[in-house]
């Protein structure tokens, strides 16, 4: 087995390992657990750590998720990802889940989205708009969809979970669908899932309001979610095999 690790970075801040062939981005904060994850669009691995871990024990932790490392990035390198979307007529666009064509409109009137039928997305823009001002326009139709899919979803689980969510928001994400502030009692959902199916939707949901229960995601968190969503990993495979939205992917 090949392991070292950059020098000078012991035990603060950040460092690379190379496990394995595998170049691993250790990142030290002020956390009680480890957390291993693999980031699209190509396989990056990076483990945070509490401060007081060193190296031996940061390494050890990713040699024994070895197998898991090197399925999450098979899986993460061969998942489908959208191309760039130019914004005129005839693309698709995905709204929960569903494929949708494209009709742009240009109009002396206030912009709007609206859906048409069963296939059609018509974007009204201003005459002249160019691709980023339409792009705005459609985002803000997918933020004010999403809060308003959201916000029921947190009323239904709160009580079933017995968690009580002081906040949560929206916000673009290129590494995560969701992220949970334990201690602000806050929950955070990826603009992207605008995109996906309303299951894979409150899979995210339900996910990140057990960490309010369960910061780890260890045999205690998925035993919360199995008992609460039985389906929870039937959700998560569905999402992970979804497109990845189209990113420049510079971190």
């Amino acid at each position: 087995m090949s392991t070292s690790a950059a020098p000078g970075k012991g035990r603060s801040g950040r460092g690379v390992l190379m496990v394995e062939g595998i170049e691993v981005e250790v990142v030290r904060k002020a956390i009680k657990n480890l957390h291993l994850a693999v980031h699209p669009p190509d396989g990056r691995v990076r483990i945070a750590v509490p401060r007081h871990i060193d190296d031996t024990a940061a390494r050890l932790a990713v040699v024994t998720r070895l197998p898991w490392v090197r399925r999450k990035q098979a899986a993460v390198i061969e998942q489908a990802r959208e191309s760039r979307r130019e914004m005129v007529s005839g693309e698709s666009h995905f709204v929960s889940g569903s494929r949708y064509r494209l009709e742009v409109v240009e109009a002396d009137a206030p912009p709007s989205v609206s859906i048409k039928g069963n296939r059609t997305l018509r974007l009204q823009v201003r005459p002249g708009a160019d691709r980023d001002a339409r792009q705005t326009v459609l985002d803000r139709w997918y933020r004010d969809r999403l809060r308003a899919a959201v916000a029921p979803l947190v009323e239904h689980w709160s009580p079933r979970l017995g968690v009580e969510v002081a906040d949560w928001r929206i916000k673009r994400m290129k590494t995560k669908w969701g992220s949970c502030s334990t201690r602000a009692r806050r929950i955070w959902i990826n603009l992207e899932l605008a995109k996906k199916s309303e299951r894979c939707l409150e899979y995210i949901v339900v996910h990140e309001m057990v960490h309010l229960l369960e910061p780890s995601h260890n045999d205690r968190f998925r035993n919360l979610m199995t008992r609460h969503l039985p389906s929870w990993e039937a959700r998560r495979d569905e999402l992970n095999r979804s497109p990845l939205a189209f990113e420049d992917w510079t971190y």
